[in-house]
């Protein structure tokens, strides 16, 4: 007899605990998953996109870890009639558990005898019946992917969807036909991208020359689009043109000089007539506000259409925009494949964007190897991020086999090219004789180069060559400066340092009070040294104490566990 995963003996389940904000989290996700499904019309890849949708779902609220969402559902008291459904399918698509397709079909076929139990009891468990519906449809969906099935609830609540979508374009009808600006121009969103509608590109131009007439610069933006793409009118790159720079006539564009001004527009007649560089162009121009106004929206729009059209940049340009949701909603999957498109086409920049997408799983699975060998594409084409990534791989046998002398090489490449962080790596190099003989006094120098570059671990590091006299004379003063330095821009080891200053009075007065407060924020920046030594300059507390050396037991630290024994 088949078993449920439900029913299995869970060993941590008393040491689970699901507090306030848990239970609404988890609530919450079950209503936002089931309708998910409910609204979705297209079901052809609907296993990516639902799963596309929980990684964005969980980045949104605070990135929750997908293996703790899925301990919490499984622990729950309501386990078995609220989170079955979102439960199989984790286990469908190996969402924070290993894959198991066989185990999922199985639990799906149990959960529908278990559901027409339920169903007869007629009780009115909203998250119960949520549960139901959800569960029925991924079954039939496990099955049939490319037919809307039809499921208890399914088309009442899309009929209601869309009657109320109605109902609100009726109203919007009305408001546009009483010349209200930004109502027609909202209505021309609507036909244009089809929100609650068909698209109809003639009526959203209609409604976009209405808005556009009455100096609302978005409408007009968007009407010289269709002008120019030919959307519900017959392209026209004079009026094209003419819109656009009606929709920019701001200070930023008034006040240029001469030059600046004849620049943009040559470009932007370039772009319009579809030179996919200009039009990478003019996407930079809006990002960075740069003699225009700021638009991220109107930069996506740039970058999308460059991108289409094959420029390489524009390409990567538009996953950044994907990645950092730039004018867009953020989605990995989409920025990874921009980048991939951008990266094939021999961009340096993107072939690192790719890397790391492998490094860190972004839109594709987890793949050191592939991160690595795209890194190392993007550092043969000069790019100086990628040679830092490289160095980084070989040095702590990230994708590739440890060569220290590799990961010399690269990083040497990298800081003469002023990468502050190769910089600092070039340091410890040179300090520890990694790849390289050690050499204080040179390790002290690109410390320094890292330093005056602003970037705070080099900054602490330099401290501590002053503070101990490595590779240049002892200066106790010149070790606090720069331990501050490094405090002040957030580096947790930075702030243990300063803090152990001011406790030995090292280029400052002794304050305890002042080292309590640089020992509190490196412990909660995850300093280990700074969670043993915070209790000093305050009142003795040793429940607090004891919690702090717990923190760093559970990090290995044997100290802290030696500590922490005493309190027991």
């Amino acid at each position: 007899m088949s078993s449920n995963i439900l029913d299995e003996p869970i060993t941590k389940k008393l040491e689970i605990n699901i507090s306030k904000d848990d239970e609404n989290f988890l609530k919450k996700f079950l209503t936002d998953f089931y309708h998910k499904i409910i609204e979705t019309n297209n079901f052809n890849n609907f296993e990516k996109i639902l799963f596309e949708w929980i990684k964005l779902y969980f980045e949104i609220n605070g990135s929750k870890n997908p293996n703790k969402v899925l301990e919490l559902m499984k622990n729950h008291e309501q386990s078995k009639i609220w989170f079955t459904s979102i439960i199989r399918f984790f286990y469908q698509l190996g969402i924070g558990c290993d894959l198991n397709r066989e185990k999922a079909l199985e639990l799906y076929r149990l959960a529908a005898i278990d559901n027409e139990i339920e169903k007869d009891k007629n009780t009115i468990d909203i998250l119960r019946n949520e549960n139901i519906i959800a569960g029925k449809c991924l079954l039939s969906l496990f099955y049939y992917k490319d037919i809307i099935i039809d499921i208890e609830g399914f088309n009442y609540n899309r009929n209601k969807k869309e009657n109320n979508e109605q109902n609100e374009l009726v109203k919007l009808v009305s408001l546009a036909k009483n010349d209200d600006s930004e109502t027609q121009y909202n209505l021309a969103m609507c036909y244009k991208n089809g929100n609650g509608i068909e698209i109809n590109y003639k009526k959203a131009f209609k409604w976009f020359l209405s808005s556009a007439k009455k100096e609302h610069s978005n409408a007009q933006f968007n009407l010289a689009v269709c002008y120019m793409d030919g959307l519900g009118t017959q392209k026209d790159e004079e009026k094209a043109f003419e819109w656009f720079l009606k929709s920019e006539q701001n200070e930023h564009l008034v006040t240029q000089n001469k030059n600046e001004r004849e620049e943009f527009e040559r470009q932007l007649k370039l772009a319009i007539a579809k030179d996919s560089i200009a039009q990478n162009y003019l996407g930079n121009c809006y990002r960075c506000g740069e003699g225009i106004d700021k638009s991220e929206t109107k930069a996506y729009e740039w970058y999308f259409k460059s991108a289409v059209a094959g420029c390489v940049q524009g390409q990567c340009n538009l996953g950044n925009c994907y990645k950092y949701g730039v004018g867009t909603n953020k989605n990995g999957t989409k920025a990874f494949e921009w980048y991939l498109k951008a990266a094939e086409g021999k961009l340096a920049g993107a072939q690192y964007c790719l890397g790391n997408c492998y490094m860190y799983g972004l839109g594709t699975d987890k793949n050191e190897t592939k991160a690595f060998e795209w890194y190392l594409n993007a550092a043969e084409g000069d790019n100086t991020l990628a040679q830092y990534n490289l160095g980084y791989c070989y040095m702590h046998g990230l994708g590739t086999v440890k060569n220290e002398k590799k990961a010399f090489k690269w990083y040497l490449k990298a800081a003469e090219s002023k990468d502050a962080m190769a910089q600092n790596c070039l340091g410890n190099c040179y300090k520890y004789g990694e790849g390289i003989n050690k050499d204080e006094a040179k390790a002290f120098e690109w410390y320094m180069k890292s330093a005056v570059a602003g970037y705070a671990n080099g900054q602490c590091n330099l401290g501590f060559c002053y503070e101990n006299g490595i590779g240049i004379d002892k200066s106790k003063t010149k070790a606090f400066e720069w331990y501050m330095k490094s405090a002040v821009a957030g580096y947790a080891n930075g702030q243990c340092n300063l803090g152990f200053c001011y406790v030995n009075g090292i280029g400052i007065d002794k304050s305890e009070t002042k080292a309590f407060e640089w020992y509190f924020k490196s412990a909660v920046a995850g300093c280990v040294q700074g969670q043993l030594k915070y209790g000093l300059g305050t009142d003795k507390n040793e429940t607090k104490a004891f919690e702090w050396y717990l923190k760093t037991a559970e990090g290995g630290n044997k100290t802290a566990q030696n500590n922490s024994v005493n309190y027991y």
